[in-house]
């Protein structure tokens, strides 16, 4: 890969907002219109771009943000804005773009991990991003769809508010419970700002974004959603469809409520819920599971930056003590062998000289660091090297994690 290539990448100043998002709109081939909440959340001085003339030809970005790992939050490189032109594809530009990311990310010693959504699922392997969630779209019919009669709603209320008063209360909750879940993201008032942008042209039909609370006798905010409805007709009746965009609670009652009210809602008889995490509770609160079905999908793609202090600032639900030999090309600071100790209230990450238990690659390591995919599932694909006769077993335990990873925005 040419040197000169990482040399003539530069970043965007706050005034080439308009040009980057015009090399993303035609590297995606869409017009990408009503950008106001990305401009919210624009960092500058983390982005990096090609030009050919006074032609931009390739984008990338980063938004600096905390995620949930097992057992802890850190801050991470949420990876974003990834373009290049169609005239300057396979010229390395990608990889150049990439690799400078990563260094800068891993100099800068705060963020341990990098994340993103992939456009195309063949793209970042190469770069060492593991496929380390997953997520669908939950679809049913709200009539074939009544919770189990030992689902308890509670003495709660659920109703409708402004987004004013929504986000007064909706903040509180959202940093209360984001500890317990990996995957999700921290949210700075700019990213609430962005996040509630309402852009008509984005709306496909349905209703303005409309929001709910669910509340205690005593006034305490236990849970929220986010919806769209989308009215239709049918031969038979009213044929509408509710969008729920997120749905948090602090405790299963307030769930229970709120998933109650999309399912009693006047002329609605689709549910769909576009990001769902894979193991949402919703399935297993039905009488009937199969009312509601998913279409499965990746999420989020994690890069260990540093393994060391990756590994040590998450919690393992089993205690481990293992060598593992990492593979890294890209990023070569990450390779040789680290001895991994930890539990479910510590981690600890060193180099060693010792032999190793496992041997596995970035990509591997990344795609199970947030507990949703198998380490034992990665070793049946041929992708774990089992070195130490009964260390995967104790490896695929202690990266699992008893909390279902949920990751509802994008970025």
């Amino acid at each position: 890969m040419p040197d000169h290539l990482e040399n003539r990448l530069r970043p965007f100043t706050t005034d080439e907002f308009d040009a980057a998002f015009a090399c993303l709109s035609e590297g995606f081939g869409e017009d990408i219109v009503d950008v106001e909440g990305d401009r919210m959340v624009f960092e500058p001085e983390r982005t990096l771009g090609l030009w050919d003339g006074d032609r931009v030809v390739a984008t990338s970005g980063i938004y600096s943000r905390d995620i949930t790992i097992p057992g802890a939050v850190v801050p991470f490189a949420a990876v974003t804005l990834v373009s290049v032109a169609g005239t300057h594809r396979r010229q390395g530009v990608l990889t150049a773009m990439m690799r400078r990311q990563l260094r800068e990310v891993h100099e800068r010693g705060t963020e341990p991990i990098a994340a993103l959504y992939a456009s195309e699922a063949t793209i970042y392997g190469r770069f060492g991003y593991g496929l380390a969630s997953y997520q669908g779209q939950l679809k049913g019919e709200t009539q074939q769809m009544q919770l189990r009669p030992e689902v308890d709603t509670g003495s709660g209320r659920v109703h409708p508010v402004e987004e004013k008063d929504f986000r007064s209360a909706a903040i509180p909750l959202y940093d209360a419970i984001r500890p317990e879940t990996p995957g999700l993201l921290s949210r700075s008032n700019r990213w609430w700002d962005s996040l509630l942008t309402d852009p008509e042209k984005q709306r496909n039909g349905r209703t303005a974004r409309r929001y709910l609370l669910h509340t205690e006798a005593d006034g305490t905010v236990t849970g929220f959603a986010l919806f769209r409805r989308k009215t239709d007709w049918a031969d038979s009746g009213p044929d509408g469809t509710v969008f729920v965009t997120e749905l948090h609670a602090a405790h299963t009652a307030a769930r229970a409520a709120l998933w109650q009210y999309f399912l009693s809602m006047d002329l609605v008889r689709h549910l769909s819920v576009p990001l769902a995490g894979r193991d949402d509770p919703l399935r297993h609160m039905l009488s009937d599971a199969r009312a509601v079905g998913m279409s499965q999908g990746d999420g989020l793609y994690v890069r260990v930056v540093d393994v060391g202090t990756a590994l040590a600032a998450r919690r393992y639900p089993s205690t481990i003590d293992l060598i593992l030999d990492v593979e890294d090309h890209f990023c070569p600071w990450n390779a040789g062998r680290w001895r991994l100790t930890g539990g479910p209230s510590y981690g600890r990450c060193v180099r060693t000289d010792g032999d190793p238990d496992l041997a596995l690659s970035a990509e591997t390591l990344g795609a199970v660091y947030l507990g949703d995919t198998s380490l034992g599932t990665l070793a049946a694909a041929g992708r774990v090297r089992e070195i130490t006769p009964g260390a995967l077993a104790a490896a695929t335990t202690a990266f699992g994690w008893p909390v279902a990873t949920y990751s509802p925005e994008g970025f």
